[in-house]
């Protein structure tokens, strides 16, 4: 009986990461996240552009590390833990990472990620909508006020509570 354990190790090349079209898909979100944040909170883009760039080039960093490290590890891990390295203070460069990053917005940046998360929708989902016909709408539309007023009340308590 083999009482070890292994760690399944997937080789690099097998790993699906096009880093030239995430470096270009990543300046596009970069630009649109910097123009939110400009309607935002005020912060000009040129202004929030030096933390853009430093949050690109970490995300950059992680996901070459991603593509190469000999054992998998999703990129999002490789991304914070090079993002919580630059960071550190008494890392070089952490008070200017972190002084620059703190002028952006970070809810501002997920907004748009959520929305086109909730709206993306697969082939799928087509074809289960036109098997389900007129009633999925109506429990969509249900599902959804419930959820709003379910937040209201929540909301008003709190209120109540704290004065």
């Amino acid at each position: 009986m083999n009482n070890e354990i292994s760690i399944t190790e997937a080789p690099a090349e097998g790993r699906a990461i096009d880093l030239a079209s995430h470096a270009v898909l990543l300046v596009v979100v970069c630009a649109i996240a910097l123009v939110g944040n400009w309607v935002a909170t005020k912060v000009t883009p040129l202004d929030a552009l030096p933390g853009m760039a430093c949050l690109y080039v970490m995300t950059m960093v992680g996901l070459v590390i991603a593509k190469y490290m000999p054992f998998y590890l999703p990129s999002v891990a490789w991304i914070s833990l090079v993002a919580i390295i630059a960071t550190i203070p008494g890392v070089p460069g952490a008070a200017f990472v972190s002084e620059a990053v703190s002028k952006i917005n970070f809810l501002v940046m997920a907004t748009p990620a959520l929305a086109y998360a909730g709206l993306a929708l697969t082939q799928q989902e087509f074809t289960i909508a036109r098997k389900s016909g007129w009633k999925i709408v109506v429990v969509a539309i249900c599902v959804m006020f419930g959820t709003y007023i379910g937040s209201v009340v929540i909301a008003d308590l709190t209120l109540r509570i704290t004065g």
